[in-house]
């Protein structure tokens, strides 16, 4: 019964024998749940992992106190008494139980979890839950690589508790820098990829899922590590090369082209303009005419300068005895 709301009843009675009697009139009674309307937990979700342990959490009513400590109670078809959870996190709104059943079970009874806290003031929780429906697979361990020519096998651990043939596998891999991934699903706990690439890296996830004849659960286990094979080309080397090519063309095409040019003035030199060839020849004759005239002029101009200076030497000399026979008494 759903304690967390209302439930109404009815009874009336009837002899077994003789239709002459008629049923009595209906008796009504209503069973109306304990605590303060909003106080109940809500959300309350499960997941059965790996069929080992049951992990139930939920959240607080809108008008539950905050120092509310939620407790929870388990109960299925083959148990005496309900079972209390004991191991409680996030401020007792999260509970973890063992919850196992043999492995030939091919049915799993239902199971009725009660969420409630000690005060009357806070309205229980009640619920039935499928465990076939909350069954959630343990994520592949060991994921292993190897290849052979061109084809790479893959191989990953299988679960000890689940019966054989009772789960598929999901392997994603890509393969160097391509974004779309691949995914393949198997029923084995291993796979083959032909005709790879040997120059390229291939990277590989898997996870597991419940198979429907077995389990109603849609539930994918959480994605195992990546592991790679092969060797991926460095994209930094390839860069390198597309800046650096270009640029060793164009200076190379720079120096060409000098060259030719030098090259090209040296085999055939450029026939000179006679008309310029004329022209400094006249040119310079008149330059050197100019030259000397004024050289010539310039000489003129120094000896004249320099008789003058003898003549006035000359003049200004007196000489040394003028008259002897005076000077004798």
């Amino acid at each position: 019964m759903f304690l967390n709301e209302e439930m109404r009843f009815k009874v009336r009675s009837e002899c077994k024998s003789g239709n002459a009697s008629e049923p009595s009139r209906w008796v009504e009674t209503s069973f109306l749940p304990t605590g303060i309307p909003g106080t109940a937990a809500v959300g309350l979700k499960c997941v059965w992992h790996n069929l080992e342990y049951m992990d139930c959490s939920w959240r607080p009513g809108e008008n539950a106190s905050s120092d509310t400590n939620y407790t929870l109670f388990y109960w299925f078809d083959g148990l005496k008494n309900p079972e209390k959870c004991n191991n409680y996190s996030m401020d007792h709104r999260r509970c973890i139980f063992s919850l196992t059943f043999p492995k030939v079970t091919n049915t799993y009874p239902t199971i009725s979890i009660l969420v409630k806290d000690d005060s009357e003031d806070i309205r229980p929780t009640c619920a039935s839950k499928n465990p076939t429906t909350l069954v959630r697979p343990a994520t592949p361990r060991r994921l292993t690589l190897s290849k052979t020519n061109d084809e790479i096998y893959v191989e990953w651990s299988e679960s000890d508790t689940f019966t054989e043939n009772c789960l598929f596998y999901e392997v994603e891999y890509h393969n160097g820098d391509l974004d779309t991934a691949q995914i393949i699903q198997v029923e084995n706990n291993y796979m083959t990829i032909p005709s790879v690439d040997p120059n390229s890296k291939y990277t590989f996830k898997v996870r597991a899922n419940p198979k429907p004849e077995c389990y109603s659960s849609k539930l994918f286990s959480d994605w195992s590590e990546e592991q790679s094979i092969g060797e991926k080309t460095d994209s930094t080397f390839y860069l390198v090369l597309i800046i650096t090519i270009p640029l060793i063309v164009a200076v190379s095409t720079i120096i060409l082209l000098v060259y030719l040019k030098r090259l090209k003035i040296l085999i055939l030199p450029p026939i000179p303009d006679p008309r310029e060839i004329l022209k400094r020849m006249f040119g310079e004759q008149n330059e050197d005419s100019q030259n000397c005239a004024k050289d010539d002029s310039m000489n003129a101009y120094d000896r004249l300068a320099k008789e003058e200076e003898i003549n006035s030497l000359i003049l200004t000399e007196t000489p040394v005895c003028a008259n002897p026979e005076k000077e004798t008494p």
